[in-house]
């Protein structure tokens, strides 16, 4: 097993680890828009109570990822972050 650095030992906190892991991520098959917004208000409640949701959302904004909640954050609530720090 390899040395984990410090900026991956957040993940091992992630209160999004476990079952409810599918809730950050859309599902393989189309959903719905309230199928969407109720799976993402899911998500971003177990996010609120997260003790590196911080982390999580520095490392999203870093890598620029383009899917799922990280950090209580959408992709579009992160691109829309995003924009508004560059100008």
């Amino acid at each position: 097993m390899g040395i984990q650095t410090v900026n991956e030992t957040w993940q091992l906190r992630a209160a999004c680890r476990g079952p409810e892991s599918t809730l950050f991520f859309p599902p393989t098959s189309s959903e719905r828009k309230e199928e969407r917004e109720a799976r993402e208000t899911k998500a971003k409640l177990i996010c609120s109570t997260c003790s590196v949701q911080r982390a999580c959302l520095d490392y999203a904004l870093d890598i620029r990822e383009p899917h799922g909640i990280w950090g209580g954050l959408n992709e579009h609530e992160r691109r829309e972050l995003l924009a508004a720090r560059a100008g």
